[in-house]
């Protein structure tokens, strides 16, 4: 038996009614669907550190998920793991002439757009025919937001170039201070939203990824706060004793300590 058919079998038992295990039958795919989340982001969190073993670990436990989902899937009769494994190869296969297709396709080689073409045509024979088809809710709002704007951009509904893109942001801007005038929670959650939304056409503009960009400042800020906070701990002082003044020099100077 390889490696695989015995995490299936694994899998089967855990499910079994009568002797697997009460939490992971009375499991559905709503309600693994978080962890399946999860384990996607802790695979990128042990990428970013560059820790290959934790990175081996995590890679077991996202396919844990999918063949979790798949176990159930089967169950139902929806479709098994072999349909999973089976259908992904296929869309490999096609999305790739220049590697699978004939020998005119492969000499070729790879066209530049090709791929979105080809899943274009994919999308072209679902049920949704808008542009916007299968940008999936679940994903994190930036990389919503991006993709959408991407698809839209697609057809013809973008900017020309960044500059129209910094005017939005500045008028978005407006916007969200008339807005906080206000006091109306909605309306300020609202516009603050429009503002991001703003941004991260600006990103797409800028061929930058914004959940990439926004994890690494938020590394950065945490690196320069932890040493500031350990600065002045170290000193046997109190961070909330500090005045903003004094914060902002110690700020400064952590940022020279630690980049």
């Amino acid at each position: 038996m390889n490696t695989i058919d015995k995490l299936l079998e694994v899998m089967k038992k855990l499910r079994d009614p009568e002797t697997g295990c009460p939490w992971d039958v009375e499991q559905s795919f709503a309600t693994i669907a978080p962890y399946t989340i999860e384990e996607a982001y802790e695979v990128a969190d042990a990428i970013a550190r560059e820790n290959y073993e934790d990175l081996r670990d995590e890679l077991g436990d996202l396919l844990l998920q999918v063949v979790f989902h798949a176990q159930i899937a089967t169950e139902a009769g929806h479709f098994d793991f072999d349909d999973v494994a089976g259908g992904i190869a296929e869309k490999m296969i096609r999305r790739h002439p220049h590697v699978f297709g004939s020998a005119s396709e492969r000499e070729a080689g790879k066209v530049d757009g090709s791929w979105e073409e080809i899943k274009e045509l994919e999308r072209s024979g679902g049920d949704d025919p808008s542009a916007l088809a299968g940008v999936a809710r679940a994903l994190p709002a930036l990389k919503r937001a991006q993709k959408l704007g991407k698809r839209a951009g697609r057809v013809g509904f973008d900017w020309p170039d960044r500059q129209g893109v910094h005017q939005k942001i500045q008028e978005e801007l407006v916007e969200l201070e008339e807005a906080a005038g206000t006091r109306d929670v909605a309306r300020i959650d609202e516009e603050f939203g429009d503002m991001l939304f703003a941004v991260v056409n600006l990103a797409r503009h800028l061929d930058v990824d914004p959940e990439k960009a926004l994890s690494g400042a938020n590394r950065k800020f945490e690196r320069r706060f932890r040493d500031m906070e350990a600065a002045i701990t170290g000193n046997g002082k109190r961070i909330k004793d500090f005045s903003l003044e004094t914060l902002d020099q110690e700020w400064r100077a952590a940022k020279k300590r630690v980049g």
